[in-house]
């Protein structure tokens, strides 16, 4: 089982010497990868049940992975996700090979189609037809890391006649991760992605959910060079070997834990302190990768 680590953007980590310091020591420990999260805006007031207060600090995504790209050389760096409705895909396309040529190649690009009805109209992008618009946004992003000649027409995205260098440092791209629980997400990490990510789900719940991927696969042709899909969870609740061997039996890859990896549904995106971060990151090593 890889571990990989949450909120290297935002929360205590929005400070940046505080996130170099998170991913110096996961590293040292043997986590496999840090993830960011995203929401370019929030609502305030915050709605009934949402766990992330308006005034929570969140950096930048691609500068984020940036930043702790070029203090690590070894753990990989992902986006945990970007919002990518809200992008313009070339611009991002741009920035994201970037980090990866700046990592040395150990991006992992995580999208999702979000869920914020005031972030979307905050940035003037329409909420209804995101999915389909996520989903034209990835074949535009497929196009300008891997065509010798990028060209790409659509609805929403036309181009032709132009080239972007560096290309990524992974051929032919960063492996994409998409994110969400709804059907339509499934359906696009099966059909589109290298892999899927659950946020904070517990064992019955993510067996749930990878039961109905595999219905997809069985009832979709995955596209045969996309591979096996990687399966990445946040999990919920508290972690122990006997957790983590059941996520490994539904055949989970990769758990991506919390600052604080027991925490309550109200706190799983509350600050925690750096002093405290360090200690569940050694914690987490001496319990599941030590051995």
């Amino acid at each position: 089982m890889k571990i990989g680590l949450f909120a290297i953007n935002y929360g205590t980590c929005a400070d940046p010497e505080a996130a170099v310091r998170v991913a110096r020591h996961a590293e040292a420990a043997g986590v496999e990868s840090v993830w960011t999260g995203e929401h370019v805006v929030l609502p305030d007031p915050a709605p009934p049940g949402f766990s992330m207060p308006p005034t929570l600090p969140l950096l930048d995504t691609i500068a984020g992975l940036t930043l702790v790209a070029a203090h690590t050389s070894a753990i990989k760096v992902a986006s945990g996700i970007i919002v990518l409705p809200l992008r313009n895909p070339v611009i991002l396309a741009k920035e994201l090979a970037s980090v990866d040529v700046v990592s040395h190649g150990r991006l992992i690009a995580g999208f999702a189609a979000g869920y914020i009805a005031a972030e979307f109209a905050a940035a003037g992008v329409p909420m209804a037809g995101r999915g389909a618009r996520m989903e034209d946004y990835i074949g535009a992003l497929r196009a300008l890391w891997s065509m010798d000649r990028p060209a790409y027409r659509s609805r929403l995205v036309s181009f032709s006649g132009i080239d972007a260098h560096p290309r990524p440092r992974q051929s032919p791209a960063p492996p994409i991760v998409i994110g969400g629980e709804a059907p339509a997400a499934l359906r696009r990490a099966v059909m589109m992605a290298e892999g899927w990510y659950g946020f904070y789900l517990d064992v019955p719940q993510t067996r749930r959910l990878v039961r109905a991927l595999r219905q997809l696969a069985a009832e979709c042709e995955r596209p045969a060079g996309l591979g096996r899909l990687e399966l990445t969870v946040t999990p919920a609740g508290p972690l122990d070997q006997a957790a983590v061997d059941q996520y490994a039996e539904l055949g989970v890859d990769r758990l991506v834990l919390l600052p604080q990896p027991d925490a309550s549904p109200a706190q799983r995106h509350a600050p925690v302190p750096l002093d405290r971060i360090l200690h569940n990151i050694d914690t987490v090593a001496q319990q599941f990768l030590d051995s």
